[in-house]
């Protein structure tokens, strides 16, 4: 069983920035960040691949960073820019099967999540 634990959420006012981590336990051929805000499906911000192979929404491409540390068995989220509508819970996750790793990837193709982390970020 794969475990993954996020940190780093907050508050902040638009433009600033925040940097989300996850750790976790064995990292697999795909991981990813998610988010979702109430009554809203859950959506994928961004994924990278064991080769370091990085994909994003077209939301956040340009502003938000996918980076993976092996040594430190965690995954972080740098992002910039922050506007009003990045406000959510984030969520970090882990494929298991499968060979694709991209942003169109749907939250059934995830098997491990964390408990999620609330980013607010205020006009």
């Amino acid at each position: 069983q794969v475990r993954l634990a996020e940190s780093g959420g907050g508050s902040v006012q638009a433009g600033g920035s925040l940097r989300l981590s996850c750790t976790i336990s064995e990292r697999r051929y795909c991981s990813a960040w998610f988010r979702q805000v109430p009554g809203k499906e859950r959506e994928a911000v961004a994924t990278i691949n064991t080769p370091g192979t990085a994909t994003y929404a077209d939301s956040v491409q340009g502003r938000f960073t996918i980076s993976t540390d092996s040594a430190r068995n965690t995954m972080y989220l740098q992002m910039n820019d922050l506007k009003p509508e990045d406000s959510a819970m984030y969520y970090c996750a882990s494929r298991t099967f499968g060979s694709a790793c991209h942003s169109e990837l749907a939250p059934t193709d995830f098997r491990y999540w964390g408990q999620g982390t609330q980013v607010t970020v205020s006009s």
